[in-house]
């Protein structure tokens, strides 16, 4: 059988933590799928984290049974690789996969001044005006793979990867399939994680937000995760994603009569900048057919 992590992230330990020097193996994000291997203890039942070699003890509180009857299994399958040390913020190498790096802190969600004070935390050590990871290059600019990493540290999903049609193809006949970048999965680019937010983004905990003030007004008040995401009016350009970040002391979205007109951001692209808000205006809904946007979208997660 097949579960579903529950909680905003399980940590997969060796043993049960009633046992001496338990050790974590691994940190599976919400929505993340493991087989059942055994749950002859009801507390701590010993799965494998699918798609990888990886088998461990969870909390059974924080699964949730999958019903595969109704819901493909290229659905139901995630395919994210774990963190890498070669994935850096001085290297393009790896960019597909989650930073390895301890410096970098995750979300505390201890409470609403804890989540925003590890969030500026994030983007002084992302620091994604500086770090060569996020630097445009001939070949493109880097808005996914920042907007990914941000997400990542602070506990939310977007997708980074996606299935191929062969990987699809095996995993409908039952059979588990690898992870190989650019043979069963390759990257999810900003005009896909557009269609993604607008068809799936909803089971991972995300909320369609009407307008900017209401999403500045969230971020702030629960130190959540603020998108907005724009497609482009030609396909095969990029589109272009930001997070919305809360207000600090020092950094504020631009008002106006009170209302936030631009939200405070933080983004990679052809410019990056650890917070803007008036420098790009109402970036995304530029009408020019060459550069601008065919509409654009705002989610928000706790």
């Amino acid at each position: 059988m097949k579960y579903r992590v529950a909680t905003s992230s399980l940590n997969l330990r060796d043993f049960p933590p009633t046992m001496d020097n338990s050790t974590i193996l691994a940190d599976i994000p919400f929505r993340h799928t493991v087989k059942l291997l055994d749950d002859t203890e009801s507390d701590w039942w010993k799965v494998k984290l699918l798609n990888t070699d990886k088998e461990g003890f969870v909390c059974s509180k924080d699964l949730e049974l999958i019903d595969e009857t109704i819901i493909k299994n290229s659905d139901i399958e995630i395919p994210n690789f774990e963190p890498s040390s070669k994935s850096s913020l001085d290297s393009k190498e790896e960019t597909y996969k989650p930073i390895g790096n301890p410096d970098i802190p995750f979300r505390d969600l201890t409470n609403v001044e804890t989540k925003k004070a590890s969030i500026k935390k994030i983007i002084d050590k992302l620091n994604v005006s500086k770090s060569f990871r996020y630097q445009k290059d001939e070949a493109d600019t880097y808005c996914n793979v920042y907007t990914f990493d941000y997400c990542f540290f602070t506990k939310v999903y977007i997708p980074r990867l996606r299935w191929t049609d062969k990987a699809i193809e095996e995993l409908e006949k039952g059979n588990e399939v690898p992870l190989i970048f650019n043979d069963t999965v390759r990257p999810f680019y900003s005009n896909y994680l557009y269609d993604w937010f607008e068809e799936a983004s909803n089971n991972f905990g995300w909320q369609k937000i009407d307008n900017v003030d209401e999403l500045q007004k969230r971020v702030n008040e629960n130190g959540g995760v603020g998108i907005i995401s724009a497609k482009r009016f030609i396909l095969n350009k990029s589109g272009h994603i930001v997070v919305v970040v809360p207000e600090t002391e020092t950094e504020k979205a631009y008002r106006v009569d009170g209302k936030v007109i631009y939200p405070l951001q933080s983004q990679a692209g052809y410019d990056n900048y650890n917070y803007f808000a008036e420098v790009r205006k109402d970036w995304w809904a530029n009408p020019d057919p060459e550069k601008g946007y065919s509409s654009a979208i705002f989610y928000y997660h706790d």
